[in-house]
């Protein structure tokens, strides 16, 4: 079943049992996929990267903002913020250990021959793509520093 029949079905599921929260992230979710899809122009099918790409693009807008509302301390307002991520993080697979990142990149780094912080990128380009849709950039980004450096 493809991520677009995941999200109706659930979203048909949150309908019938009037979870307002699940409604607004999955519709959420229904137009993202929809809105790159016409970008992409005649190809209508998105790759599975790309809609795994989409659904962390969600996430972490949602989670961005609830940091910024509790910041405020607007706890009022990051709770939704919160509850409407983890309705879309289900659609996500399964996130990676910080060990299972390390090991990747230890990998990745002894395969490619890099030395320091110069060869961060090509370390970063091919850890990226091995991990897609398992672990933010962010994350791969300071554990690949910290082995370089």
């Amino acid at each position: 079943m493809s991520l677009q029949q995941e999200v109706m079905s659930a979203l048909k599921e949150a309908m019938k049992s009037k979870d307002q929260t699940a409604l607004t992230a999955l519709r959420a979710i229904k137009s993202a996929i929809l809105l790159a899809q016409t970008e992409s122009g005649a190809k209508e099918e998105l790759s599975e990267e790309q809609e795994l790409k989409i659904l962390q693009k969600q996430v972490k807008q949602r989670r961005d903002s609830a940091a910024v509302y509790l910041e405020q301390g607007r706890e009022d307002l990051a709770a939704p913020e919160l509850a409407e991520a983890d309705v879309i993080s289900q659609f996500l697979p399964e996130a990676l250990s910080a060990e299972e990142i390390e090991k990747v990149v230890v990998a990745t780094i002894e395969q490619t021959g890099a030395e320091g912080m110069k060869d961060m990128g090509k370390v970063m380009g091919i850890v990226s793509q091995e991990l897609a849709g398992q672990v933010d950039g962010k994350t791969i980004s300071a554990i690949v520093k910290a082995k370089l450096s």
